[in-house]
């Protein structure tokens, strides 16, 4: 008697898209399947991890590198694999969401890679990750093109050699894809956005002289970078393509994986390319962790902690040091400034701000950085080119000088810098403007002149509970409480009512994003990501 037929995956709950028979073929969700068989239940565990570590870091407020991976790190033998052509010069990277438009200018903007974004600046919307995939799928057959039905401007690719090199971004391990179903459970959205891309893309790829080539986000350990591997292994197995054709770039954005950096690339070494170094969810992760901490891990205003607070440049010389011990690239934080179109002195000020990042990152041996913005790009390009030349890395710049150790990654109380009211209103206004955004389905946002996307709006609300949590008194003599929360939400809410009138607000998700902003910035138990209940809200 042969072996039943294994189920097939369920699209559930779903409106038809168009052209989406072509991203979701039976083959490609006969990959995908494999996958979700195969990986889920590792991943499950090691969100199961995630939590008693978390609450191993609440009992002792403190973390430091592994002693069971010592022998990784005294050993200097190893390497990652060589980068290939098509990722050896990485010194502009534009960032964001692969809608149409944003897919051309993207591939158009000068900038050396374009991180093709199905995380935090896409919301995961079944639209959005499904167009998403076939506009990359089109952009690589040359046939993309956009008109903007409100200007009329028509968008088109331009020769091959001019266009950036992609490096897609799939969801992190925490969220699930509620429309693609196996035996009525979930598969995991990093699956989903992996397979679909993986399994249409890696040989067209190979063709075009590049490959598949992507950023892993939210990482917290090197068990979950083993767990990528081990995917990467079995897609390669899967498809047919050289084993060693993928290549991984990590986000250090967690403060756990930071002292895991080295693990992380040895993990994933054959398909390893590089770290990135990024800002507001390093700062969240710090905030989740040590949430019980103490006023020692209070952290001031976010524009207050800049990259060279002295424990977030312990962080990044750290990156430097050890992507170039191990033969990796090290890729520096965002540029977020969205050009004003009508104040130059704003864009003067802000220019000068990049220009003075970008140089700083140069210097430290960062091989690249990202961008937000085409306008960005040749300010970014103008300070690396200043450091390298004609090289396409400075990864034989080892920073040997650099020694970090463990408390100098958490030494938050060198800051000077306080919480402020300000802040605080800050901190509210632009979660609910975010938050309402993504709620429509909008993953990147532009507030107050910056480039925003969800980890802006983990970082505001976990700035909200924290500073009420621990009490903080502002310089006007206020403190932080949840009845203070609540009304400046509200007159945010109404000031925001005001100015794009009522007609409007009442169209958007403006109550909705400020009922779930105060959720969960208020609620005693902490959520451990905003997207959790947001995803239940999107629609």
């Amino acid at each position: 008697m042969s072996a039943p037929a294994p189920s097939t995956l369920a699209i559930v709950d779903a409106e038809p898209l168009p052209r989406q028979e072509e991203v979701l073929t039976d083959a490609a969700l006969a990959f995908v399947a494999e996958l979700h068989r195969q990986f889920t239940p590792r991943r499950n565990e090691l969100l199961a991890r995630r939590g008693e570590r978390r609450a191993e870091i609440a009992r002792t407020s403190t973390l430091d590198f592994l002693p069971e991976t010592a022998a990784v790190r005294a050993d200097d033998s190893w390497k990652v694999a060589p980068a290939p052509a098509a990722l050896s010069d990485r010194r502009v990277e534009i960032t964001g969401p692969t809608d149409r438009k944003m897919t051309i200018n993207a591939l158009n903007s000068g900038a050396k890679v374009w991180l093709a974004d199905f995380e935090d600046a896409s919301a995961p919307t079944w639209e959005n990750v499904v167009l998403g995939q076939l506009n990359l799928t089109d952009a690589y057959e040359r046939r993309i093109d956009f008109t903007d039905p409100k200007s009329g401007k028509s968008y088109a690719l331009k020769a091959a050699d001019e266009l950036a090199t992609v490096v897609m971004r799939p969801r992190g391990w925490h969220l699930e894809e509620r429309h693609l179903q196996l035996d009525g459970v979930s598969v995991p959205g990093a699956l989903v956005d992996f397979g679909l891309y993986f399994f249409h893309n890696a040989q067209r790829l190979i063709d075009l002289g590049k490959g598949p080539y992507f950023y892993l986000p939210k990482t917290e350990s090197h068990l979950e970078a083993r767990l990528w591997n081990d995917i990467f292994v079995f897609a390669q197995d899967y498809v047919g393509v050289p084993q060693g054709t993928v290549r991984a770039t990590v986000l250090i954005e967690t403060i756990t994986a930071a002292y895991e950096m080295e693990e992380i690339l040895y993990e994933l070494r054959d398909h390893a390319s590089g770290l990135n170094a990024g800002r507001w969810d390093y700062l969240f992760s710090i905030v989740k962790n040590f949430r019980d901490g103490g006023a020692k891990f209070v952290l001031p205003d976010r524009n207050a902690v800049t990259m060279t607070a002295p424990f977030m440049r312990a962080y990044t010389e750290l990156l430097v040091r050890t992507c170039h011990k191990r033969g990796a690239h090290a890729i520096g934080g965002m540029a977020a400034f969205i050009p004003s179109r009508r104040d130059a002195e704003v864009n003067k000020v802000a220019f000068e701000k990049v220009k003075a990042d970008k140089d700083r990152e140069a210097a430290d041996g960062f091989d690249g950085s990202w961008v937000a913005h085409p306008d960005l790009v040749p300010i970014a390009l103008a300070s690396f080119d200043a450091v390298l030349g004609e090289k396409p890395n400075q990864k034989d710049r080892l920073r040997e000088d650099v020694s970090v150790a463990a408390g100098d990654l958490i030494a938050i109380d060198t800051l000077d810098a306080k919480p402020t009211y300000d802040g605080l209103r800050n901190a509210v206004a632009v979660g609910i403007r975010y938050i309402e955004a993504w709620l429509r389905g909008l993953g990147a946002v532009a507030i107050f002149n910056l480039m925003e996307d969800a980890a802006t709006a983990e970082i505001s609300r976990s700035q909200i509970w924290q500073w009420i949590n621990a009490d903080v008194v502002f310089e006007n003599g206020e403190h932080a409480t949840a009845e203070l929360a609540r009304k400046v939400a509200a007159e945010e809410l109404a000031a925001i009512r005001e100015e794009i009138g009522e007609e409007t607000f009442t169209a958007g998700k403006w109550q909705q994003a400020h009922d779930l902003l105060l959720q969960v910035s208020l609620d005693q138990d902490y959520a451990d990501f905003l997207t959790l209940p947001a995803y239940e809200q999107l629609r």
